[in-house]
């Protein structure tokens, strides 16, 4: 999963988590360690890929300007690739004489390009770019098979954005930090012409965050197969929370947060909450100017108040090349991308949350960042197969989603929607 996260810019962040890896995968290893070319003091021209609209201009000179003055010798070409046949573009990529040094992929894409067998193997420097700190959402997706491909670079998730007047008018004073209180402070917000939440059927990443913390899985992996887990008794709790909300407000059960935009549902001022990215107030603000200072944010209750509701990580890893003729310096690189000085800077500059737990204080001034990034510590991705997007391209959980949202027995449509996902994943192999 590939989220593109613009700093000021929130139209695109508020439809960044639904963006999806795409393109084949074949089997295989992946390949070196670095190391195995090029010193690390040697002079040398380092191509470096980052997708479009991930980092700002300034962000990018900033870096190239440092990272040189700091490293004589060494000339960084950083090239923007274009969403569009990205996935196709990085496997061939992966598998040329003459690939880039370093590569930003999705999060949930590494497992994808790792199979392709073009990745080198970074394992043996988690130590070093202290991993014990990293953010599971990008960390899980970035190890493959207990080998680390994808470094963590930057991330996003999604939060509670709330309309502050009507907590205000319900008598709430402070947001809610569990499931139970969520429901019963819903309960008492969905009241008259008013939405308690606007929670459309078919927000399957908010479901996800639900069976997760029921410590189950939208799919698990079976010997050597993937196969569908919503018929497992925690996905089936995980959907029955959902369907208790989703009825405290009157969105559609048959659509996600895009039809229509559910930023434009909050800006009529008559819905209490929704679930989204915090990058949604700038939506919200947009379409209506009166409801600036009426947003607030917290993150989504768990379970228990001592730790946030699971949600799911959409960002970006780093990869280094098994191609690569400069080894050793791309590794320093990638090291420099994830390391304090960087991480702080695009934290602030780019409103993303940084790839290490202890650096989200980073983010103190920005109320919906700040929310973000307590919330990811909880944070996971979609199931780490390579064909994962081939689940998606087709949605069976959508479908399942609203099936159960509309009457029908939970436990067969689960049956139906999980022989759809094995046949996805069985197909796309």
């Amino acid at each position: 999963m590939r989220s593109r996260l613009l700093p000021a810019a929130a139209l695109a962040l508020a439809a960044a988590l639904s963006l999806t890896a795409c393109g084949g995968s074949s089997s295989g290893s992946s390949g070196t360690s670095p190391g195995s070319a090029g010193g690390s003091g040697s002079p040398a021209k380092l191509t470096v890929w980052f997708m479009q609209d991930s980092m700002s201009d300034a962000v990018v000179s900033r870096f190239r300007t440092s990272y040189e003055a700091a490293h004589k010798g060494i000339t960084l070409d950083i090239q923007i690739q274009q969403w569009d046949g990205i996935g196709q573009k990085i496997i061939s990529a992966l598998a040329s004489k003459d690939a880039p040094d370093v590569i930003e992929v999705g999060n949930t894409q590494v497992a994808q390009y790792a199979a392709s067998g073009g990745v080198t193997d970074l394992t043996e420097k988690v130590s070093d770019l202290q991993g014990s700190d990293w953010i599971p959402g990008l960390a899980d997706p970035g190890k493959v098979d207990g080998k680390q491909y994808g470094i963590p670079w930057y991330a996003a998730n999604r939060v509670v954005i709330y309309n502050k007047d009507l907590f205000a008018k319900a008598g709430i004073t402070t947001p809610p930090k569990t499931r139970e209180e969520w429901i019963r402070d819903t309960t008492k917000l969905n009241t008259g012409a008013n939405d308690g939440i606007y929670l459309p059927g078919q927000t399957w990443y908010a479901l996800a965050g639900f069976v997760w913390d029921e410590g189950g899985d939208l799919a698990v992996k079976d010997g050597g197969s993937w196969k569908g887990a919503l018929e497992t008794p925690q996905a089936q709790a995980g959907m029955a929370f959902y369907k208790q909300l989703q009825a405290l407000g009157k969105g559609p059960r048959d659509s996600d947060e895009a039809k229509p935009l559910q930023a434009d549902v909050f800006a009529k001022g008559k819905t209490a909450q929704i679930i989204s990215v915090p990058g949604g107030a700038a939506v919200i603000e947009q379409a209506n100017p009166a409801m600036k200072d009426k947003i607030g944010f917290f993150t989504i209750p768990g379970k228990t108040a001592d730790k946030p509701g699971a949600v799911f990580t959409g960002g970006s890893d780093l990869v280094v090349p098994a191609a690569s003729r400069h080894q050793d310096q791309a590794y320093e690189v990638v090291k420099a991308l994830a390391g304090t000085d960087f991480q702080t800077d695009m934290a602030k500059a780019m409103s993303y949350v940084p790839n290490r737990t202890s650096l989200a204080t980073v983010l103190a001034g920005n109320p919906g960042a700040s929310v973000m990034a307590a919330g990811a510590v909880n944070g996971h991705a979609t199931p780490n197969s390579p064909d994962w997007a081939a689940v998606e391209a087709n949605n069976p959980i959508k479908q399942y989603m609203t099936q159960v949202l509309t009457g029908a027995d939970p436990a067969a449509a689960a049956k139906t929607a999980d022989e759809a996902i094995d046949k996805a994943l069985a197909s796309a192999s």
